[in-house]
């Protein structure tokens, strides 16, 4: 492994820093004045450029409001592994919505909602949607492959 190479496990952890932070809409600059570092520290640790000590580590995550095992979540059936953790070509759909604008705008504003029930049809609205949505995409690719053949 290269010096400047950032460490897998440093990269995952600093991801979901990132990710919890823009979920909870917190700048650099605000992360890193509650925790007493610099932005630009909070950059190197969000890339994994650094490694974020065992006690910064429990400060960010008071400062974000979540339990320090947040950070090493993955699939919370398997246990924690290096399996997955290069981010390169095998990153998580779901972490990159979040991280998206749009994921973050979706998912702020689904917080908001206190009704379980309301919470529940949106969720279902949804994936009758995206249902919808790949009925028309299998019509579209199976119109394309028959007038490939006229």
């Amino acid at each position: 492994m290269n010096a400047k190479t950032p460490n897998a496990i440093d990269t995952y952890v600093g991801s979901r820093v990132r990710m919890r932070r823009q979920l909870l809409g917190l700048s650099q600059e605000r992360l890193a004045e509650q925790i007493g570092v610099t932005f630009q520290q909070v950059q190197k640790y969000e890339k994994g450029m650094n490694r974020i000590g065992a006690s910064r580590l429990q400060r960010i995550a008071e400062v974000l409001s979540t339990p320090p095992s947040f950070f090493f979540q993955q699939d919370e059936s398997a246990p924690l592994s290096l399996a997955g953790l290069e981010i390169a070509g095998n990153s998580d759909p779901v972490a990159e919505f979040l991280q998206s604008k749009e994921g973050l705008a979706l998912n702020r504003a689904f917080m908001k909602i206190t009704d379980t029930q309301l919470r529940e049809k949106i969720v279902a609205l949804v994936k009758a949607m995206a249902t919808a949505q790949e009925g028309r995409d299998v019509a579209t690719d199976d119109s394309k492959q028959d007038s490939s053949f006229v």
